[in-house]
């Protein structure tokens, strides 16, 4: 399949239905409460994280499918899922006690399933692979935060004319993370192409796997990157119009930029640590932060078997922790890049069961007076091994994976790094994308990060001290424009799919400069 550069400005998305599935057999008769563990109700998880997957058509559905119907197979498999998943037919309610959420579970509940339709095809989308369009926010459901909690699972399936289909979801972060939902879908798959029962049982248990201590006990400094403000919400600006786009990267283009951190620093860094470093970075420079201002790289590290004992297997709940990296804004725009990637490389040895039970420990002694992070922090998360790609219900995993979550980890302006789409030409296992979000104005209608300064050996000499301002100047760099204007041969692109159209404006020009590129592309400014 060929990735296409083209797709429309507006889509017109049909909901023919909306139903309630509930599940296959009672799992319960009697009204009770589940409690949840103190992960769960950390403020900064009081949101829904919402994404879709796209799936292509094919004719190779699982023989003993009744139907090729995507809508009828989802609602299917839900139900049979939903005996062993039961608490997703639950409702969120707040203790009068201390105003922690828990779980009520009432028999007769389901979940609500959006049915709806387009005409046009996956192909002529882009395979939902362009983040940039408005209309890829209703193919997922959006519930207040009020029905989040009545409903905390609410999915679309939305039937596209060529036959392939996408499947959003909504889904209250207190319930589950990441890992956790990706379990569960795995679960309803499994059960799509025609298993008798789940390959992994789930597990709640949440309490007492996840409970604090007695007494509890604060032995990590947990209070160095988190502070007391009750009156303080982490996402109240987030309303309004969003900005996103998506990069695309390979490994490989990256190993100069990383041979030069090592070659400076001494020790080697992932691609997390180093490319991490660098969009925080620009973010910082770029936004007009005071100079002394605390700033903040958050990212969620996985803590199942970190913790002691392990968590088990079917473990469904919270199983992440935030890990925190703090400067001040001028110490984090004048510092080299590697001492930056340097610090978050150490932050992750920070991660161990002492820090998670400090972390839950000071949720307990300090919840009533309003734990948070406070302003200006940039979240990070890495989905590119959650397994996203084994959610097959018959007919293949999906080929496109997109998070549209606006708050993520205390930050409204939340970084993804995803696994790369199956209908890329050239795709690869090294391959992925860089996926960014940021608040709207009528200054900044675009985003863009110079990602080209870290590309090859002439980039990273932006690197050097003193020099890092020319890396930021936030204008695409090409040092040739290949006249198929195919994103993987312009070399130090890291172009957005927007901006390759606004490329495709130069083309049957003899000679292009970076100053024509700079017209087409002008510097937004990055936030």
């Amino acid at each position: 399949m060929n990735h296409k550069n083209t797709s429309p400005t507006t889509m017109e998305v049909k909901i023919s239905e909306t139903t309630t599935v509930y599940p296959s057999t009672p799992p319960f008769h009697h009204h009770h409460i589940l409690p949840l563990s103190l992960l769960d109700t950390d403020p900064n998880l009081h949101v829904t994280f919402r994404y879709l997957r796209a799936y292509v058509s094919t004719n190779h559905h699982h023989p003993t499918a009744a139907t090729t119907d995507p809508f009828h197979i989802i609602t299917t498999a839900l139900s049979a899922t939903l005996l062993h998943y039961y608490p997703f037919t639950g409702t969120l309610r707040r203790r009068h006690v201390d105003g922690r959420l828990e779980l009520h579970c009432a028999a007769g509940k389901g979940v609500p399933v959006v049915r709806a339709n387009v005409d046009c095809s996956l192909d002529s989308v882009n395979y939902l692979d362009d983040p940039a369009e408005n209309w890829i926010e209703t193919l997922v459901p959006d519930p207040n935060p009020d029905d989040a909690l009545k409903n905390p699972l609410v999915l679309q399936v939305t039937t596209f004319g060529c036959g392939g289909y996408s499947l959003g979801a909504s889904v209250h972060h207190s319930l589950c993370d990441g890992l956790g939902a990706t379990q569960f879908f795995n679960g309803m798959a499994e059960l799509a192409r025609g298993a008798s029962q789940l390959s992994v049982e789930p597990v709640w248990d949440r309490a007492r796997l996840l409970g604090p201590r007695d007494p509890p006990r604060v032995e990590f400094p947990v209070h160095e990157f988190l502070r007391l403000d009750k009156g303080f919400s982490p996402y109240s600006s987030s309303s309004g119009p969003v900005v996103r786009e998506c990069f695309h990267l390979r490994e490989e283009w990256l190993d100069p930029f990383k041979g030069f951190l090592r070659e400076r620093s001494g020790s080697s860094y992932t691609t997390f640590e180093a490319l991490g470093a660098f969009i925080w970075q620009t973010r910082v420079k770029t936004s007009g932060i005071p100079g002394d201002a605390k700033v903040k790289f958050a990212y969620s590290i996985n803590i199942r078997k970190l913790v002691n004992p392990p968590l088990p297997a079917g473990y469904w709940g919270n199983g992440c922790i935030a890990m925190y990296v703090q400067l001040t804004a001028e110490d984090l725009i004048h510092q080299p890049i590697w001492e930056t990637a340097e610090l978050i490389k150490k932050s992750k040895r920070k991660a161990n069961n002492e820090y998670v039970h400090s972390f839950i420990d000071f949720q307990e002694l300090h919840y009533a007076e309003g734990i948070t992070a406070g302003e200006r922090v940039s979240g990070f998360t890495d989905w590119r091994h959650l397994g996203h790609s084994t959610v097959d219900f018959g007919s293949g995993g999906p080929v496109t994976v997109l998070p549209l979550s606006r708050n993520l980890l205390g930050s409204t302006e939340p970084c993804f790094f995803l696994p790369y789409s199956s209908t890329n030409e050239g795709s690869d296992k090294d391959a992925f994308k860089v996926l960014a979000r940021k608040l709207a104005s009528k200054e900044n209608q675009r985003l863009v990060y110079p990602f080209s300064a870290i590309v090859g050996q002439e980039g990273v000499k932006a690197f050097e001290p003193g020099l890092l301002a020319k890396a930021n100047r936030g204008i695409v760099y090409v040092d040739e424009l290949d006249h198929e204007l195919h994103v993987d041969r312009l070399r130090g692109d890291m172009v957005t799919n927007r901006a390759v159209k606004a490329l495709a404006t130069l083309k049957g020009r003899e000679e292009v400069t970076t100053e024509d590129i700079a017209t087409v592309i002008p510097n937004p400014g990055i936030n």
